[in-house]
């Protein structure tokens, strides 16, 4: 069988506290072939974004890391400082929440997009900004040039998390590592995003663990799906959101409003003088 390209193995997290060491993650094992889409799933706290930061080695130093993860067969948890450099800044790329939270923001966009370039392969300015304005127009940015002199702030959230997702496909990785990439943003937006990645991903041949709260979404745009639940995965398939096993999975899917499903209407309350002398005396209470 063939290794793939990602392999987490056996992963554990623990962190210190008052009362002992408290585990994170228990047992993690997931693995993502070259290629391949894998969405995973569960609730906020549930460890999803602590596994990719595992993988990425961005937790604290005071954190304890069990387990094993290789990527092409590479251990990247022995990994030193340059080659760890070269696997985040080549091998591997992450798209985060909020771009604003990632994205200098007293630095122009071109300046974001093309540090890495110039900095790790001795790209020229002139160079690095033409690939620059090509790819922000892959992925949907009009006037991609005029875009490259703006500050973040003058971005909406959709176009600066385009610039995000931009910045990591100009480094070329084989795997991207997407940790809720439409969470900040409005749905329409979402959607946009969404077609971007998996656009981009088919075109590239891109490997993709994606991080989503979605169990629709993950099954309409990943080839397999992992429910995670209090730091361990409970189930994991092909057919995950069709024919959940694990009573988490169909709780998951339970929870997801539905137009179909009829609710129950609230009831009004008639606003008059005595509901604002009940409400004011609630508020000075």
């Amino acid at each position: 069988m063939t290794e793939p390209l990602l392999s987490i193995r056996d992963l554990t997290v623990e962190t210190p506290a008052r009362a002992g060491s408290k585990r994170l993650l228990n047992g993690v094992s997931l693995g993502v072939g070259a290629g391949e889409a894998v969405a995973l799933v569960g609730e906020s706290g549930s460890g999803k974004s602590l596994t990719t930061r595992t993988v990425m080695r961005l937790l604290p130093a005071s954190f304890r890391v069990g387990g094993s993860i290789s990527h092409d067969g590479r251990d990247v948890l022995g990994m030193g400082r340059d080659e760890l450099r070269r696997f985040r800044g080549r091998e591997v790329g992450m798209i985060f929440q909020d771009p604003r939270a990632h994205i200098n923001p007293v630095h122009r966009v071109d300046d974001f997009l093309t540090e890495a370039l110039r900095t790790t392969r001795g790209v020229s300015r002139a160079e690095a900004e033409e690939r620059a304005v090509a790819l922000l127009a892959d992925v949907g940015v009009r006037n991609p040039g005029q875009r490259l002199r703006q500050y973040p702030h003058q971005l909406s959230g959709g176009l600066l998390q385009r610039v995000l997702i931009a910045s990591v496909l100009l480094a070329e990785p084989r795997l991207l590592l997407a940790d809720e990439p439409t969470t900040a943003l409005d749905v329409t937006a979402q959607s946009d995003v969404m077609a971007i990645l998996e656009e981009q991903r088919a075109q590239r041949g891109l490997a993709l663990l994606f991080i989503t709260h979605d169990l629709e979404l993950a099954a309409a745009c990943c080839d397999r799906i992992a429910v995670m639940y209090a730091g361990e995965i409970v189930e994991e398939g092909p057919h995950v959101a069709e024919d959940p096993r694990h009573p988490y999975t169909k709780e998951l899917l339970a929870a997801r409003p539905g137009i179909d499903v009829r609710a129950e209407r609230l009831p009004v309350l008639r606003y008059n003088r005595t509901t604002h002398e009940q409400l004011k005396a609630r508020s000075i209470a």
